[in-house]
């Protein structure tokens, strides 16, 4: 089966599935999608115990579908630009320390937190891990997914102050966690090589702030050639290029692209600079463009999703290990967000229980998943993707469902204890 016909599928299915979510179930599109796929999925399942062709077809066709190169290596640069792209950036600015120091400090504390708690528990519970790969679980559940959390927050319409942090966050995080996991991965693949604390410094530091540098750059001169001209075809088409291009050079010089892509969204979509570098016709199909790609790639990233539930090894034991691993992760993200919100409180105005909010609404997505798929066979991939598949799949739905009750529920609170 060729791109095309993949791509043909998947979009049909796509559509199928969203036209279902908006006419009937009227849920964020993440979850509407998710739980339409994941019926449809077991429904096959069903059918097939009576005759297996429809599912052999889907598993067939799953499997020609690399999910972790195609998300980390195509979809989440186009996703995290578009994100970035309607991202209030004085906001951000304003919200910078904290945002940074979530993003960071944040998703290494809940990283050691998720692995020296799950390397005991998953001990006694008769697997045979080892410290390192539990590690390695941790930084690959730590990020929050913006493109889960994006679509919730502007339907419940959070508090500006609160969104803007979850939102800074999310966009940010998954760069440094990619880059977290791939520093604990390079150790894990080699455990009795000697590995320099400087090397993994330097690693940190090239990914980070390299891949920071070149959106800098990109953004930079994505919005002089734009200011140069005003032809609205060829200025959203230097967008397109802007993270084709970018992609493509954090690849070949061992950037993060997602923070590339974060970093030039961000400066593009910037009011000021929205101001002196696009007329209001450019500005209007610049933001339809990439809202419409920000959908496309939404709706087949959750559909596929929910499709690769067929490909697990779905044993019980580790669907209960996934069970009991979804309140420890909770814990470890408060635990990870309390400090820095203390930190923080006095020097800038906070949403009452920002860090309770923040820890129910930090949705995990298809990064995590994309991210277990690259564990290998020695790291207990199977084990801990199905874990990861069960906290992604709690995380969208049953957090999902009841983020928004919940802000609606303390931010009202609030407002009365103030009146």
């Amino acid at each position: 089966m060729d791109y095309f016909q993949i791509a043909s599928i998947l979009i049909v299915i796509s559509a199928l599935f969203g036209y279902i979510n908006v006419r009937f179930l009227k849920l964020p599109i993440t979850i509407g999608l998710m739980l339409i796929t994941i019926v449809f999925t077991l429904a096959i399942v069903v059918i097939g115990q009576f005759d297996d062709t429809l599912l052999q077809t889907e598993k067939a066709f799953i499997s020609n579908i690399n999910f972790e190169d195609l998300l980390l290596d195509v979809m989440l640069s186009f996703l995290l630009f578009a994100g970035a792209l309607h991202t209030n950036f004085d906001q951000l600015k304003v919200q910078r320390w904290p945002i940074l120091v979530f993003a960071t400090i944040g998703i290494i504390t809940s990283t050691v937190l998720v692995g020296v708690i799950m390397f005991p528990l998953l001990t006694a519970l008769g697997f045979n891990v080892s410290f390192i790969h539990c590690l390695l679980f941790g930084a690959l559940i730590s990020p929050t997914d913006p493109i889960a959390v994006l679509g919730i927050l502007k339907k419940v319409g959070a508090p500006k102050k609160l969104e803007i942090k979850i939102v800074g966050e999310s966009l940010f995080n998954d760069g440094v966690g990619v880059v977290v996991f791939l520093t604990i991965y390079a150790i894990a693949k080699k455990p009795n090589a000697a590995i320099e604390l400087s090397e993994i410094a330097t690693l940190f530091i090239q990914e980070v702030g390299g891949g920071i540098l070149l959106g800098g750059i990109l953004g930079w001169i994505t919005y002089r050639l734009m200011k140069s001209i005003d032809n609205y075809e060829v200025e959203v088409i230097l967008t397109l290029a802007a993270v084709m291009g970018g992609t493509l050079l954090a690849h070949q010089f061992h950037l993060s692209a997602p923070l590339a892509m974060v970093t030039a969204g961000l400066i593009v979509g910037n009011d000021t600079i929205r101001e002196t570098s696009m007329s209001e016709v450019t500005e209007a199909y610049v933001d339809k463009f990439w809202e419409l790609i920000d959908v496309l790639l939404n709706t087949i990233l959750f559909v596929m999703i929910g499709m690769e539930m067929l490909v697990l090894t779905l044993d019980l034991n580790y669907i209960y290990a996934g069970l009991i691993a979804i309140p420890i992760i909770l814990a470890c993200r408060y635990i990870s967000l309390f400090f820095p919100v203390k930190l923080f409180a006095k020097k800038l105005e906070f949403v009452p229980k920002t860090t309770l909010i923040m820890t129910w609404g930090g949705l995990r997505g298809g990064i995590s998943i994309a991210l277990a798929l690259s564990l290998t066979a020695d790291m207990n991939r199977e084990l801990f993707l199905v874990i990861t598949y069960v906290v992604v799949i709690v995380s969208i739905v049953g957090q999902g469902l009841t983020v928004g009750p919940v802000i609606k529920g303390i931010t009202k609170r609030y407002s009365k204890s103030e009146a």
